[in-house]
C-alpha cells in the first residue's frame, strides 16, 4: 500500500505539473494578428483618423502601413504618421515600428456629393517579440462621414472666460476628441486625442454607460501633470493624448454596440476656460467572455473586493504564483469554525489505529485524509462552477446532513467499543500483500473520511473560494481555476498533517487512558453530527441535543461516580469536570423547554419573578424579500425616501450566516451606522428558481454574501461583502460603502 499510495501522490504532483504547463504554454502562444493590432478609425470632416492599440510584445512597421480609398469620389492625401521607435531585427533590418497607442490622420478630398460612408482599405505588417513575423495584413473599414460643416465659435462653444469670439481657440471639440477602442469583449480603451495648446483636467473625467446590461469597471487614467492655472488652482492635467482602460462587465455574450457617455473639462493655454462637455461615443464590442455582474468592477472610487483581487490573481499572475498565494489563503481559512471541525475527524481515526501509532504512520492517515477532502472538493467546485450550481445549497440538503449525521454516530458507537470498523478481511488480505502488509484499509478509510469532510468545509464562503468559482464561471478556464481551488484545499488541510504527525508521539499508549481518549473522540464524533443537524433542525431541537450529549459527558466524565478516600486526583478532577458538564446540560435543556436556542446563552429567555435573567441582546430586524421584484420594489422605495439600503444573503445552514447574526449584527457600533439603512434579507436556504434567480441577479455563488445600494438607490459596487467579518471592521466598511 505504501508503493501505491506513492504512485498516487506522484500522479497527482505530475497532473499538477501539466496544468501549469498548459497554462505557461497558452502564455508562450502569439495571439492573431486581429487580436493584437486593434484600431478604431473616425472622420474628422476633413481627415480619417485611425487610432491604434497594440498589445504589449507586439509592434508594427511604420514603412509597411498603407491607406486606400475603396469608395468612389473619396480621394486620399498622404498619410500623416507619427515618428516611430528605432528597431532592428532579422526580417527588415533597421526599421521604425510602433507599439503601444498611436493615430494616424489620412487628409482627404470629395469630388461631387458627399457620401454617407466610405470604405478604408488599411495595409499592415508587424512582429511579436517571441520571434513571429506575420505576412502583410489587408483589413477593409466603413467609417461613417460627417455631414454638418465645423460648428463656428461662439459663447455657446467656448464659454464665458477670456478670450470670447476669438478666432485664436477652436471649438472644443477640435480641442479635445474622445475615442473608444475595443481591446477585448470586456475591456475597452477611452483615448483623448488633444490638440497642441491644450490641456484637459484629469479629475474632470468621467464616464457612464448608456447602454443596457452593462456595468462599468474604474477608468485606468495614467499620471498626469501638475499645473496651477487661473481656473482650479493646482490640477493635474494632460497635454497630450490620453489613454484609459476601462474594464466592464455584460449581462449578455453576443457581440454589441457599446454606448457611452464621457463627461471631460478643459481649457486652452491661451487663457481660455471651457465648461464642462459632455460627448456619446459608440463602438462595437466583439463576443465576450463574461456575462455576470463582476464584483471586481467597483467604480471610480470605490475599492476593490478581497475575492476581486484573488480573481485577478488566478487570470493575471502566473500559475506558480496563483498556487502559493491560494495555498496561504487556504492556511488562514484552516483555522475557521468551517474547517476546525476536521481535527477531531481525523484525530478520532488516528486513535482508533490503538496504541502504535507512529508520527510516520499518524503523518501518512494525516495525507490521505487531506489528499480526500482536496480531491473532492476540488471536483465539487468545477461541477459546480461548470454547471452553475450553488455549491453550498447542493451539499447542504436534508437527505445528505442526515445521512453523514447518521455516519458520524455509527463512528461514534466504534470510538466506543461497540465494534471495530474494518473491511472484509479477504479484501484486507490481498491488499495486505499488494502493498507490504500495511493496514491499506485505514489509509482508504482515510481518504473517504477526507472526502465525507469537504462537506464540513462547504458550510462556508470564503472571498478565496468565490474568487476561484467565479473565474471558472465566467472565463471558462477550469485549468487555472480548479487548480486555485485545489491550492486552498492543501492549504486548510496542512495544519492537518501537523496533528496527524503529532498524535503518533502524543497519543498515549495501551490502557485506561488510551480508553478514555477514544471515548472523547466517540463524543466529538457526536458533536459533529449535533452541529451539522442544526443547519435544519429547529434551534429548540438542536438545543435539546446538545443538552443531552453534555449531559453525557459529564456522565463519562464520572459526574455520578461515588469517590473515595482512595480515589486518584485523576478520579477527583474527572468527578468535578462532569458534575460541570452535568450542570450545563441541565441548564441547556431548561433553555431549550423555554424557547432558548443559542448553547452559548441558554437562559437568556428564561425569566424570574418577571425579570430577565440573561439580558437578550438586541438583534437586527431584517425585512425578508423573496425575489427579484421584491428587491427592486424596497430598493425603490429605500431611495425614495433618501435611505441606503443593505442586503443580506441567508441560509439556515450557513454557519458563517449565523456568525454574522450572533456576534456582528448585535454589536451596537454596526447598529449605529446601520441605524438610516433600509435593511434586507435573502433567505435563500430552499434554493429554489426564485433564490436562484435573486442570486444570478448580482452573481452570488452562496450565502453571507451582502450587498449595498446608496441613496439613490445604485449598487455600491466593489463592497461586496463575502464570509464572517469581525464588528469593527464591518463597521468601518459600512461608513466607507455608503459615504457620499
Amino acid at each position: 500500500m505504501h508503493k501505491s499510495l506513492i504512485q498516487i501522490h506522484s500522479l497527482l504532483l505530475l497532473s499538477l505539473l501539466a496544468m501549469a504547463s498548459t497554462a505557461f504554454a497558452q502564455d508562450d502562444k502569439p495571439q492573431r494578428p486581429e487580436d493584437v493590432y486593434r484600431y478604431v478609425a473616425t472622420d474628422t470632416g476633413d481627415a480619417i483618423e485611425i487610432d491604434w492599440a497594440i498589445e504589449d510584445g507586439y509592434y508594427l512597421y511604420r514603412n509597411k502601413l498603407g491607406f486606400e480609398s475603396a469608395t468612389d469620389g473619396v480621394v486620399f492625401a498622404e498619410a500623416r504618421l507619427p515618428q516611430g521607435l528605432s528597431h532592428e531585427d532579422e526580417y527588415f533590418g533597421k526599421q521604425q515600428i510602433y507599439r503601444d497607442n498611436f493615430y494616424v490622420s489620412i487628409p482627404y478630398s470629395v469630388e461631387g456629393e458627399r457620401p454617407a460612408t466610405m470604405q478604408v482599405v488599411i495595409k499592415s505588417q508587424g512582429c511579436w517579440d517571441g520571434g513571429l513575423c506575420y505576412p502583410p495584413q489587408i483589413w477593409s473599414e466603413e467609417v461613417k462621414l460627417r455631414q454638418a460643416d465645423k460648428p463656428k465659435l461662439d459663447l455657446e462653444t467656448v464659454g464665458q472666460a477670456g478670450g470670447l469670439g476669438n478666432s485664436e481657440f477652436v471649438p472644443v471639440d477640435e480641442a479635445f476628441k474622445p475615442i473608444l477602442i475595443p481591446v477585448d469583449g470586456n475591456t475597452v480603451e477611452v483615448t483623448f486625442q488633444i490638440t497642441p495648446g491644450y490641456y484637459l483636467y484629469k479629475d474632470k473625467i468621467s464616464v457612464a454607460a448608456l447602454s443596457e446590461n452593462v456595468q462599468l469597471g474604474k477608468l485606468d487614467l495614467p499620471k498626469g501633470k501638475s499645473k496651477f492655472d487661473e481656473f482650479f488652482g493646482e490640477s493635474e492635467v494632460y497635454f497630450d493624448d490620453v489613454f484609459a482602460t476601462l474594464p466592464l462587465a455584460r449581462a449578455t455574450p453576443e457581440a454589441m454596440e457599446l454606448e457611452l457617455e464621457i463627461n471631460f473639462q478643459g481649457c486652452a493655454e491661451g487663457g481660455l476656460c471651457y465648461p464642462p462637455t459632455t460627448r456619446v461615443v459608440t463602438t462595437l464590442l466583439p463576443e465576450a467572455t463574461a456575462v455576470t455582474d463582476l464584483a471586481s468592477l467597483p467604480s471610480r472610487d470605490e475599492p476593490f473586493t478581497e475575492q476581486a483581487k484573488l480573481a485577478q490573481v488566478i487570470t493575471g499572475s502566473s500559475i506558480w504564483v496563483t498556487i502559493g498565494v491560494f495555498f496561504l489563503a487556504g492556511l488562514g481559512l484552516a483555522f475557521t469554525p468551517c474547517v476546525l471541525p476536521m481535527v477531531p475527524i481525523l484525530s478520532g481515526i488516528i486513535a482508533g489505529e490503538g496504541d502504535n501509532v507512529s508520527p510516520s504512520r499518524g503523518f501518512t492517515l494525516a495525507f490521505s485524509y487531506v489528499m480526500g477532502m482536496a480531491l473532492i472538493y476540488t471536483g465539487a467546485g468545477v461541477a459546480a462552477a461548470a454547471a452553475g450550481l450553488q455549491l453550498q445549497a447542493t451539499f447542504n440538503q436534508p437527505w445528505v446532513l442526515i445521512i453523514f449525521s447518521a455516519l458520524f454516530v455509527v463512528l461514534a458507537f466504534g470510538m466506543f467499543g461497540a465494534f471495530e470498523l474494518q473491511m472484509p478481511s479477504a479484501i484486507q488480505s490481498k491488499l495486505a500483500g499488494a502493498s507490504g502488509n500495511q493496514r491499506s484499509g485505514t489509509m482508504i478509510g482515510a481518504f473517504v473520511m477526507g472526502a465525507i469532510s469537504a462537506l464540513v468545509v462547504t458550510a462556508c464562503v470564503a472571498p478565496a473560494l468565490i474568487a476561484a468559482l467565479t473565474v471558472m464561471a465566467q472565463t471558462g478556464d477550469m485549468v487555472r481555476g480548479g487548480t486555485a481551488l485545489f491550492a486552498m484545499s492543501l492549504g486548510m488541510g496542512a495544519p492537518l498533517l501537523a496533528v496527524g504527525a503529532a498524535q503518533g508521539k502524543l497519543l498515549p499508549k495501551a490502557g485506561s487512558w488510551m480508553v478514555a481518549v477514544k471515548g472523547a473522540f466517540g463524543f466529538m464524533f457526536l458533536g459533529l453530527g449535533v452541529w451539522m443537524l442544526s443547519r435544519i433542525l429547529p434551534g429548540g431541537v438542536t438545543l435539546t441535543l446538545w443538552a443531552v450529549l453534555v449531559f453525557m459527558i459529564g456522565v463519562f466524565m464520572g459526574g455520578l461516580t461515588t469517590l473515595s478516600s482512595d480515589s486518584s486526583i485523576s478520579e477527583k478532577l474527572g468527578k468535578g469536570f462532569g458534575v460541570l458538564a452535568i450542570l450545563y446540560g441541565l441548564l441547556l435543556f431548561l433553555g431549550a423547554l423555554t424557547g432558548g436556542s443559542n448553547p452559548l446563552k441558554p437562559l437568556a429567555t428564561v425569566s424570574f419573578g418577571g425579570g430577565v435573567m440573561v439580558a437578550e441582546e438586541s438583534h437586527l430586524e431584517f425585512q425578508r424579500i423573496k425575489s427579484v421584484g421584491d428587491l427592486d420594489r424596497e430598493i425603490a422605495a429605500a431611495a425614495a425616501a433618501g435611505k441606503s439600503a443593505m442586503l443580506d444573503f441567508y441560509a439556515d445552514w450557513c454557519v458563517s450566516c449565523i456568525e454574522m447574526e450572533e456576534y456582528t449584527f448585535t454589536d451596537a457600533g454596526v447598529q449605529a451606522a446601520l441605524a438610516d439603512t433600509v435593511l434586507l434579507q435573502a433567505d435563500v436556504t430552499a434554493n429554489d428558481e426564485l433564490d436562484q434567480e435573486l442570486l444570478q441577479r448580482f452573481g452570488v455563488f452562496g450565502p453571507p454574501t451582502i450587498i449595498f445600494f446608496g441613496t439613490d438607490g445604485q449598487q455600491r459596487h466593489g463592497y461586496e461583502v463575502v464570509g464572517y467579518m469581525k464588528a469593527k471592521e464591518f463597521t468601518d466598511h459600512l461608513n466607507q460603502a455608503f459615504k457620499m
